[in-house]
């Protein structure tokens, strides 16, 4: 069980890492767009109960504020 937890742990930490070093390349919309998808999400997600559809329309909402947030002129 042990052996278990550790691979989990390492895998998790490798993950981590690898989703982090995907962020060095974006621009601040693509962040911005990508945080309001993830804020979006939880959001639908609580608003609604937990329900698929309010999690992913709460992703997309969340994802068109952010992009248009600071959007160059």
């Amino acid at each position: 069980m042990n052996a278990i937890k550790k691979l989990a742990v390492s895998a998790s930490v490798a993950a981590m890492v690898l989703g982090l070093s995907a962020c060095s390349g974006m621009t601040a919309q693509d962040k911005n767009t990508a945080v309001g998808a993830g804020v979006g999400a939880v959001a639908g997600s609580v608003l609604t109960g937990g329900s698929a559809i309010g999690t992913i329309g709460g992703a997309a909402v969340g994802g068109v504020v952010g992009n248009q947030v600071n959007k160059p002129k």
